[in-house]
């Protein structure tokens, strides 16, 4: 039998989103009017997809751990979400689970979310994916999902996995006290700027990587067009963005996980991971939706 260092798969879990997303547009809503976007895409969301889908997109072995509805909109996201090759063995299918949708406005490399949450975000199949044969690490692509399922780290690491997690901009529990605790287990701590300097108080991303640090043995602070930084062992290391032709923004934290979790996973060192994180960002933003741009490459 394989030891966990000796699988290479790993299981993305969170919430699957419909994502309507509006470009072209002028500036953002505001109450009591009335403004039109240029463009509209209906694309399948959530950190958990955008994430298993540039990992099976590197070639990385993912399977999704999430719950989906049975209505028309979530059929739809599915057939989207199996077009990538992402193993759906264990999502659950439920009609308290949908639709889960996102509406998404984007203006210049800014966008803000309106999203309707669908039912629990523990699938009845967790036990069974976390034991998977093939399973070496779990992501956790936002805290809201460990918030909701506590003993979710401890699960992972009874069966031997690494864990991931992108703490992802919620905000009723990015201020949470009990953050960093309830984390506790975390190999790979994955925040952006705005989340770490939430979760710190710390504006500059050197001094918030130094206090989270003492909490995780590796973070990782996305900062956007500023590139990336990596403290781990000591070590603190920061590479810079590449320029590229920005359509949407949506969900290039989360295809920057992938290219960083798979490298790592791979045992490159630090400053190969930052720049495979950043490469794998950088496709994503090139089309509206976070891993619609995986269809065309």
């Amino acid at each position: 039998m394989e030891t966990p260092a000796q699988r290479t798969a790993v299981l993305s879990i969170g919430r699957i989103y419909s994502d309507l997303i509006f470009t072209g547009l002028s500036g953002l809503p505001v109450l009591g009017r009335e403004i039109f976007a240029n463009g509209l895409t209906i694309s399948a969301g959530g950190g958990a997809y955008i994430t298993a889908a540039h990992l099976q997109h590197l070639g990385r072995e993912t399977a999704l751990v999430a719950r989906l509805g049975v209505d028309p909109l979530s059929a739809q996201t599915g057939a989207e979400i199996k077009a990538t090759g992402v193993n759906l063995r264990f999502v659950e299918c439920s009609v308290e689970a949908g639709p889960q949708l996102t509406a998404v406005t984007v203006l210049g490399d800014e966008r803000a979310f309106l999203t309707k949450r669908a039912g629990s975000a523990r699938p009845s199949t967790l036990e069974a994916a976390v034991a998977w044969s093939h399973a070496r690490h779990l992501h956790i692509a936002e805290y809201a999902t460990l918030h909701e399922i506590p003993d979710l780290i401890a699960l992972a690491k009874e069966q031997g996995l690494t864990v991931s997690l992108d703490p992802s901009w919620d905000a009723d529990l990015i201020y949470d006290e009990n953050l960093l605790a309830t984390c506790r287990g975390v190999d790979l701590f994955l925040p952006n700027r705005e989340e770490a300097e939430a979760i710190t108080g710390l504006s500059d991303p050197q001094e918030a990587l130094a206090q989270l640090t003492q909490h995780f043995p590796h973070v990782v602070l996305k900062d956007g067009a500023r590139g990336a930084w990596l403290a781990t062992e000591g070590e603190m290391l920061h590479v810079p963005a590449q320029p590229v032709n920005v359509v949407d923004t949506t969900g290039a934290g989360d295809a920057f996980n992938a290219g960083f979790i798979d490298a790592w996973l791979s045992a490159a060192d630090a400053g190969a991971c930052l720049a495979a994180g950043i490469t794998a960002g950088s496709l994503s933003v090139q089309a509206a939706g976070g891993a619609s741009v995986l269809c065309f490459s």
